[in-house]
């Protein structure tokens, strides 16, 4: 499609592929573009080639930069990073928000500065996989860590450019100092200069050669948050795909001492408060190998709620609403057929959803009024109406429920309150109030075996 402008185009660079979105003033959707990419796993080890970033990009632009564009931002996977010289050639392949590879470094950081990280430091985040590198021989003096959103605006404007808050989370960022933990850094033996310079969300951080703005983006959460419009407290975005994302608002900084739950800087002041959990529909395909996920589907909605939940994990370990690195999946509960298997499932992660807002409001988030539904599970209108129908509240599914498309309206903001402009640009197109429904008793018998397994503490 041929964009009249003006536009904004957002850059979604996921796993599994990339996605450009242009949307105008009024957040219309201009024109869309999408390219694979595949990554390497090699038992903990998650890594993906950083040239087929550049390449996936720029073919998805040329495709969908046609006509007068105001700007452009990028987000990525949380926690990934590559290391890469002083002008920015990769010197390693990019390791994966998932790579588990530095799971025992993480007690050396905590180490470092207890205070600091003894509840805000996770295992696969990319502070303890920067340690392995250089255990592995990597020379951080003459090296820079390089976030893989920020890799691909280098690229788009011809120079390094900085991080944002939102990116270098994972990577040991003190968000309430707004600096590196130089004391800390010290003690690990990480010079600074290896470091980027980062600025909040919206920044301008160079011009294509063609003279379009790129503006410091967001991890793809916090792009999918903005794509919801969930940026004022009390309102929510719950993102599930592979796994289970939860993010939102609130004015103060939430202390979690489990360390489930982690703040981003909300672009606009406050925070967005949220996790990720190691559940998902991921656990589907898994389960269900070679099984129709859309007749399941259909016949679970005619179903409806059964006696049985699946607490569903793809792998040992859970990372929210609680911290339990030995955490298994167990069934409560019979599952006699592929349909009861699916069904279950569909429970086992509304009710994690529901333990994971209990959990934030204990720590003082603002009450739930809403939530906004987004993520590929969206697909499935009868999991949308049952994930209402456990959380007791309403749920929004908005009108383009995409990263790329809240990339799109912070480009848009440039610079401004991004707040407002989603207010603009964001659209729901259903909402789906709650129903009484009989699932209670077994919500209280799942929390009960997560205790009695001793997972939440």
């Amino acid at each position: 499609m041929i964009v009249a402008g003006p536009g904004w185009i957002g850059v979604d660079l996921g796993t599994q592929s990339v996605r450009a979105v242009v949307a105008d003033a009024d957040g219309i959707v201009l024109a869309r573009a999408t390219r694979p990419l595949t990554s390497h796993r090699d038992g903990a080890r998650h890594e993906q080639d950083p040239q087929a970033w550049l390449d996936a990009v720029d073919g998805v632009l040329a495709e969908v930069t046609q006509g007068r564009i105001e700007g452009i931002s990028i987000c990525s996977t949380s926690g990934t990073f590559l290391l890469t010289d002083p002008s920015g050639r990769p010197v390693t392949p990019a390791l994966m928000y998932d790579d588990a590879r530095a799971a025992d470094r993480r007690d050396h950081i905590v180490d470092a500065d207890p205070e600091r990280w003894s509840t805000a430091m996770q295992p696969t985040w990319a502070l303890p996989k920067i340690l392995a590198l250089v255990a592995d021989g990597y020379d951080l003096a003459s090296q820079r860590v390089v976030h893989s959103a920020d890799f691909v605006a280098a690229h788009l404007v011809g120079h390094p450019v900085a991080t944002d808050t939102s990116h270098a989370l994972k990577t040991g960022y003190d968000l309430i100092a707004d600096t590196w933990p130089t004391a800390a850094f010290e003690k690990l033996g990480l010079p600074i200069s290896a470091f980027p310079d980062v600025v909040l969300p919206g920044t301008e951080l160079g011009r294509t050669s063609a003279g379009v703005p790129v503006y410091a983006g967001m991890t793809d959460g916090c792009a999918a948050q903005i794509a919801a419009g969930a940026l004022a407290p009390g309102a929510w975005n719950s993102v599930l795909g592979t796994t289970l994302v939860l993010k939102g608002v609130s004015k103060d900084l939430l202390d979690d001492p489990t360390g489930a739950v982690y703040s981003h800087r909300h672009p606009d002041g406050g925070w967005l408060p949220g996790g990720a959990s190691s559940t998902g529909a991921g656990v589907l395909t898994e389960l269900l190998p070679g099984a129709d996920l859309d007749a399941l589907d259909q016949a679970a909605r005619a179903l409806g709620p059964i006696d049985a939940v699946t607490y569903p994990l793809t792998k040992t370990g859970e990372r929210f609403p609680f911290v339990a690195p030995r955490a298994e999946p167990f069934t409560l509960g019979a599952t006699p057929d592929d349909l009861h298997t699916y069904a279950a499932v569909l429970q086992g992660v509304a009710f994690i959803e529901r333990l994971a807002f209990e959990h934030l409001e204990k720590l003082g988030a603002d009450p739930v009024r809403s939530v906004s539904l987004t993520g590929g599970a969206t697909r499935s209108g009868y999991w949308n109406q049952l994930r209402s129908d456990v959380l007791g509240v309403p749920v929004e599914l908005p009108a383009v429920p995409d990263p790329a498309y809240g990339m799109a309206v912070l480009a848009a903001s440039a610079g401004t309150e991004v707040t407002a402009t989603a207010r603009r640009m964001v659209r729901v197109d259903h909402i789906l109030e709650p129903r009484k429904q009989s699932l209670d008793d077994l919500y209280g018998e799942f929390v009960a075996e997560l205790d009695r397994r001793g997972y939440r503490g």
